[in-house]
């Protein structure tokens, strides 16, 4: 008994564009390099994720989280999986916290167990191995307004730090 990965690309915040298509241009050489199963869900999001952000940036990240694994507890039961989990949890600069009680309420939601294992223990091991396979390395998060906060030096307070219920 082993565990079968398989993975969703769903990534309706990444800003500019030219970011978005070397994030997924990674992810289809990664599918091909490793053959895993990687479901594409190729649609650049921009305008919906701003609607629903601007004017309450303070909430971006819990609406980021919640789109994405809403989409990937879905998918996972569309799919017939036991359980899902999402690669945000390996990054010690996300909000660990947050992206756990997102994704039981949608284990809950679509009665698919949620994987929370803490995968950060593996975050500079995955950095070093990608440089050295060639893959682009993200520099912040990949919304418009991280870009921002990394470029621009401008940050918003508490931004990815704010619980909703």
């Amino acid at each position: 008994m082993g565990i079968n990965v398989e993975a969703l690309w769903f990534n309706p915040n990444i800003h500019p564009y030219k970011e978005y298509e070397a994030r997924l241009g990674s992810v289809k050489r990664l599918e091909d390099l490793w053959r895993l199963k990687i479901y594409i869900d190729d649609h650049y999001g921009l305008i919906d994720f701003l609607r629903n952000t601007v004017f309450r940036e303070r909430y971006r990240c819990h609406y980021c989280y919640n789109i994405r694994l809403e989409a990937t507890a879905k998918k996972a039961k569309d799919l017939g999986k036991d359980a899902y989990t999402t690669s945000l949890l390996v990054s010690p600069y996300q909000d660990r916290e947050m992206i756990i009680e997102i994704g039981r309420m949608m284990a809950a939601r679509y009665d698919v167990e949620f994987y929370e294992e803490d995968f950060r223990v593996g975050f500079y091991e995955g950095r070093r191995q990608g440089r050295e396979m060639g893959f682009y390395q993200q520099r912040y998060c990949g919304c418009i307004y991280s870009e921002m906060e990394r470029y621009g030096g401008q940050a918003f307070p508490s931004a990815c730090n704010v619980s909703v219920k």
